[in-house]
């Protein structure tokens, strides 16, 4: 590896961990017999891309699921099932990057949603309390704040040039190979992440 003077690290599965079988089975039990057609880890159908973009409200997204899913589940039953998935931030994780923080110029770049931004927020806040999360980072990038999304290369390009970084200075992190492949492709260091490896096992 060349030297490394920026990270962009992922959100989901390197500092939060998730489990997307979590709201599956939240979705199926709540009578969507498709979600997974619907979205995975690997996989979003334009509806949560609209979502993920900032595209559309709240609001707007529960209407269009229950008409996509040919449903009547309340706001509610679809923001506790599509919140599911979202786990805890282990405290060693945050440890860790208050640490590497003084190493690297450190960012975070997360294909989420308004939805999971405040549930993950919450979590946070019951977790360490008055922790500023987005402080912890030169500055945090999600994608329903910047209209961009993972894997598409515009995305890491308007970060890059953002914060005017080095590319063959700067190593994305990510737990999807999908992201990998793109970020490899426009000339950024990477690892990708495969559990039951986490970022404390790395050597940065």
């Amino acid at each position: 590896m060349q030297l490394i003077k920026n990270i962009i690290f992922d959100l989901g599965g390197v500092f939060l961990n998730l489990n997307y079988q979590l709201t599956q089975d939240a979705f199926t039990q709540a009578g969507v017999k498709n979600f997974k057609e619907l979205f995975t880890q690997h996989h979003s159908n334009k509806l949560f891309i609209d979502l993920e973009t900032g595209k559309i409200t709240e609001e707007v997204f529960y209407d269009r699921f229950r008409k996509e899913t040919q449903t009547n589940l309340s706001d509610n039953t679809i923001k506790t099932a599509w919140n599911a998935m979202l786990l805890n931030f282990p405290t060693e994780r945050i440890e860790w990057l208050e640490q590497i923080n003084k190493k690297y110029n450190v960012f975070l770049f997360s294909n989420t949603n308004q939805i999971h931004y405040d549930a993950f927020m919450n979590i946070i806040k019951q977790t360490f309390g008055s922790l500023n999360f987005n402080g912890l980072f030169i500055k945090t990038y999600y994608s329903q704040q910047i209209g961009l999304r993972k894997p598409n290369k515009e995305a890491f390009e308007f970060i890059l040039n953002d914060q005017n970084l080095t590319i063959t200075e700067t190593l994305f992190i990510d737990d999807t190979l999908e992201n990998i492949k793109t970020a490899n492709k426009i000339g950024l260091q990477t690892i990708h992440l495969v559990a039951p490896q986490t970022v404390i096992d790395l050597n940065l």
